[in-house]
């Protein structure tokens, strides 16, 4: 079983995009992908969340919300926030569990984490620590904008210091008007030491099936 842990140099940087357009890209070679979004913090017009939505439409295993999105919060905060407002515990061991629960019926599983690296989940818990008790190799989503340069480095450190594999990484060219953008891009190449699956353009609206991505090394 083939999975993956996507996480992202801050919110609003594409992680939804890379992760519906990798579950595209591995639905090419196996038969069972699925989404999953262990926490979303925000509500779409239809009481769901928009990330878990568009994770389902790209997988081509059904499940239970109660396995691709166990803990869905109404505010659009911090997690630890809307939990807390929602009178709500998030249990990594229990995101932990949806995800066994999940891998068991698929091929391929990539999980979408919520905002940054170490976004608390709790007063007591981190992204991070979901990152660590998943064991999965991770994908950075690196939003190109002034400062993605250390928020990339940085976020980079803290996957190895949890002893987690790279994967590789995926620029985003989240502001189209970006000055020097693609010196940007060779530094990360030269400085991240993973591969580089993907060069975003700009998306308006983003278009996960029509994004390229290649599949890291491990999964060809």
């Amino acid at each position: 079983m083939i999975g993956c842990f996507v996480t992202g140099t801050d919110t609003g940087v594409g992680k939804t995009l890379v992760a519906a357009g990798l579950l595209h890209a591995l639905a090419r070679r196996h038969r069972r992908v699925v989404g999953m979004k262990p926490v979303a913090a925000g509500l779409d017009g239809n009481g769901d969340s928009e990330d878990a939505s568009a994770l389902r439409a790209a997988s081509t295993l059904a499940v239970p919300a109660a396995l691709d999105n166990p803990v869905l919060l109404a505010d659009p905060l911090s997690p630890h926030i809307a939990a807390q407002r929602a009178g709500v515990r998030i249990d990594v061991s229990a995101l932990v569990r949806s995800y066994q629960a999940l891998a068991a019926q698929a091929d391929a599983v990539v999980v979408e984490g919520a905002g940054g690296f170490h976004v608390p989940l709790s007063d007591s818990a981190t992204g991070a620590d979901l990152a660590q008790a998943l064991a999965l190799p991770v994908v950075l989503v690196v939003g190109l904008r002034l400062g993605c340069l250390s928020h990339a480095l940085l976020t980079a450190e803290a996957i190895r210091s949890r002893g987690l594999a790279l994967a590789g990484w995926v620029a985003n060219r989240v502001h189209p008007a970006m000055d020097a953008v693609d010196e940007n891009i060779t530094y990360l190449r030269t400085h991240l030491g993973a591969p580089l699956l993907a060069d975003i353009a700009h998306q308006r609206p983003p278009d996960a099936r029509s994004t390229v991505l290649a599949l890291p090394a491990q999964w060809q």
